[in-house]
């Protein structure tokens, strides 16, 4: 009687997308990251008729998910510098359909700020984690496709978040639930492609000692950072207005517009930035910054002349200019910051401009919704501009008194 002896089996491995696929998938998670960051946009005026908050509680609201996003980032920017870019990423990713399952039960305010932390929590793991693993999956025959990504598809996210939301509160029953419906399938479906990635990072101990709130900018993108500071903190805080109260300045020009009117306005404003950004990508980053923050200046004004002239045309058109300014300023200080940047910082470095971006997004808003409790809108918008073109004049003239070095 002969014996066979048996091969021991090979553990099967799973199937692994090759680098060249792993780029467009990530690029796939930043957009909709921020897709679901502006999705809840349009859909806040049914939120507030169904639970009747102010302006000032839906400011709180939006600030939620920052404020969350930046403890993210202070704690774990460079998270899956230390355990791998898969793990983190895939987990933040698994976190964020948690969050999308939150927003589609909620039955008031409490529910919807709760849904809006986690959020917030697992999109700053999860940009930082992308953001990086973008770079590092970058075609060297290709240099700088990366960093663009990181410019555009944020913006271009937002925009596709808020006009998918505005279609389904147009046109589908139970808007505020069909749409996070729909994206926590697509954040569970990107956690598991995500694990059939290669791994680019190597990781090694240190991980809790990361946790530390600390923020990590490469010593050689410290002199871009301080030249772009002011006009990466007024695009950011016009965004933060446009997505908060942008849909209630459209109500109080044309109070018996369309419901979509609303969304559409943070829809222009993310539209502008994204197609700006991309048009700009070939363009030293140096002049897109400089050019960006010009054109935050007649947006702003243009915006401010809305309510005055009853115009929702004025709106849009400043809306778009603002937009266009917003996209190019991240496009071009984006490119200022990565490049001078090691490997090894890649991940700390995008998560110090997200800090600085978000602050910048959160805390004016808020202080919007209160000024407009106390003063009303008006004058709430008022003061956002007036702030907002002096820190546009700042960085402006910083920059021409700076010697050029990008």
């Amino acid at each position: 009687m002969t014996s066979v002896t048996a091969r021991p089996s090979r553990p099967r491995r799973l199937p692994v997308l090759s680098r060249r696929g792993a780029f467009p998938l990530h690029a796939s998670v930043l957009t909709a990251l921020l897709a679901a960051s502006s999705a809840p946009t349009p859909l806040y005026a049914l939120y507030q008729a169904a639970w009747h908050f102010s302006a000032m509680t839906l400011t709180v609201v939006f600030s939620a998910y920052a404020l969350a996003l930046l403890l993210a980032l202070l704690t774990a920017g460079t998270l899956s510098d230390h355990l791998g870019r898969r793990p983190v990423l895939a987990g933040a990713l698994l976190a964020e359909a948690f969050a999308m399952a939150q927003f589609g039960t909620a039955q008031g305010v409490p529910a919807l700020i709760a849904a809006r932390i986690l959020q917030g929590l697992a999109t700053g793991v999860a940009t930082s984690a992308a953001g990086a693993a973008l770079l590092d999956f970058e075609d060297p025959e290709r240099p700088g496709r990366a960093t663009a990504a990181n410019g555009i598809t944020p913006v271009a996210g937002m925009a596709l978040g808020v006009l998918a939301a505005t279609a389904l509160l147009q046109y589908a029953p139970a808007p505020t639930r069909t749409v996070y419906l729909l994206l926590l399938l697509l954040f569970t479906a990107q956690a598991v492609a995500v694990l059939l990635t290669p791994e680019t990072a190597r990781p090694h101990p240190g991980a809790w000692h990361s946790l530390r709130p600390t923020i990590t900018i490469a010593p050689a993108s410290r002199p871009a950072m301080a030249l772009a500071a002011p006009g990466i903190v007024a695009a950011w805080a016009l965004g933060g207005f446009y997505s908060s109260l942008g849909p209630a300045l459209a109500r109080l020009i044309a109070p018996h517009a369309a419901r979509a009117t609303g969304g559409l306005v943070f829809f222009t404003l993310t539209a502008a930035a994204g197609l700006a950004g991309y048009a700009a990508r070939a363009l030293p980053a140096r002049t897109v910054s400089l050019a960006g923050t010009a054109l935050l200046i007649p947006g702003s004004l243009l915006t401010l002349s809305g309510p005055q002239l009853h115009s929702l045309l004025a709106l849009f058109i400043g809306t778009a200019l603002a937009g266009a300014g917003f996209g190019t300023v991240t496009q071009g200080a984006l490119r200022l910051l990565l490049p001078p940047a090691a490997p090894g910082e890649r991940a700390g470095t995008l998560a110090a401009y997200y800090v600085l971006s978000y602050l910048a997004m959160s805390v004016p808003a808020v202080l919007a919704g209160l000024l407009t409790n106390l003063y009303g809108l008006q004058t709430a918008v008022s003061l956002y501009v007036a702030t907002v073109i002096l820190l546009t004049l700042t960085g402006l003239i910083r920059a021409v008194r700076r010697p050029r070095t990008a």
